[in-house]
């Protein structure tokens, strides 16, 4: 169950990972021709839309003039000479234009006077009804000098979206590597532990890195001389060692001894082991000392 946990983790993270590489490889690597795509678009189909007007008022000569971008999706379209039209027809040749040329349906269409500035004719065209607004559209403009402004309305709100898209996805980035590395850093902790040397003494395990002993979940701590006069004689079972020889391994230059020391330390690892019958620490007469452990005793 806890492997199929981690791989599945792994395949998260994996298929999150390759996701944004690809998100951020069209959000960097395509996002200027996709403008540029988009802007040269609008340009075509406003051209398309001025020579429509023109024929309405079947003027094949004049010239519609350059698409000027004013902002980010908003267009200027003029003209050579003054015109005249009904908005119905405006508001049916953008609608049109724009949709052969596959470009967005959330637009606001203006036309201002040359003259004053003013807006003589405005609509809103949007995929939901309640939001799409036509006004007047039987009556007829005048003859006079105007140009179209079209704005597209809905591109905030895409911008956001990818904003929001691409911070969302930065953070389920980091919160899956951090968790990644967390996991990696707990395996290697755990790894580490389980390549501490450990020797067994009948029923406890000997750690003397860790100066401990360990009795199925209970840990005994052990002091630095114990554990280092436990490890002479885990080495040498079954062995006298002479008293000489320990307090030389360890005691000489690491501090004072007395001369109980060495006696007052194995009657510590005495208590410390005496819930197991088979360890003994047996004192041969001014000699030294003997660990002996009977493997036949439980």
């Amino acid at each position: 169950m806890l492997l199929a946990a981690i791989m599945s983790k792994r395949k998260i993270l994996i298929y999150v990972t390759l996701t944004g590489l690809l998100f951020f490889s069209w959000i960097f690597s395509d996002s200027n021709k996709n403008n540029e795509d988009f802007s040269e678009r609008v340009k075509v189909s406003l051209r398309e839309v001025g020579h429509q007007l023109l024929l309405t008022n079947k003027d094949s000569t004049s010239l519609v003039l350059p698409i000027i971008e004013m902002n980010p999706y908003q267009y200027k379209l003029s003209f050579q000479h003054k015109l005249s039209f009904e908005p119905s027809a405006l508001v049916t040749i953008v609608k049109n234009s724009l949709e052969k040329a596959a470009l967005p349906n959330r637009y606001r269409v203006e036309v201002i006077q040359c003259s004053d500035g003013e807006v003589g004719y405005s609509y809103q065209m949007s995929v939901e009804k309640e939001d799409t607004i036509i006004p007047c559209s039987e009556r007829f403009l005048p003859s006079s000098c105007y140009y179209i402004e079209l704005k597209f309305t809905n591109t905030l709100s895409t911008f956001f979206s990818k904003q929001l898209l691409l911070v969302g996805l930065l953070v389920l980035l980091i919160v899956f590597l951090l968790d990644a590395k967390s996991s990696k850093r707990k395996k290697v902790e755990k790894s580490k532990e389980n390549n501490i040397q450990s020797t067994q003494i009948g029923v406890f395990q000997f750690y003397p890195e860790q100066n401990k002993l360990v009795k199925q979940a209970t840990e005994i701590s052990l002091s630095r001389k114990e554990c280092e006069l436990l490890a002479i004689f885990v080495a040498n079972p079954n062995q006298i060692i002479k008293r000489d020889e320990l307090t030389k391994k360890v005691w000489e230059d690491k501090g004072v001894f007395v001369g109980r020391s060495l006696d007052t330390y194995i009657s510590k690892l005495r208590k410390k082991l005496k819930e197991d019958s088979s360890i003994k620490f047996t004192n041969i007469h001014g000699v030294g000392y003997k660990l002996e452990l009977n493997q036949n005793k439980a």
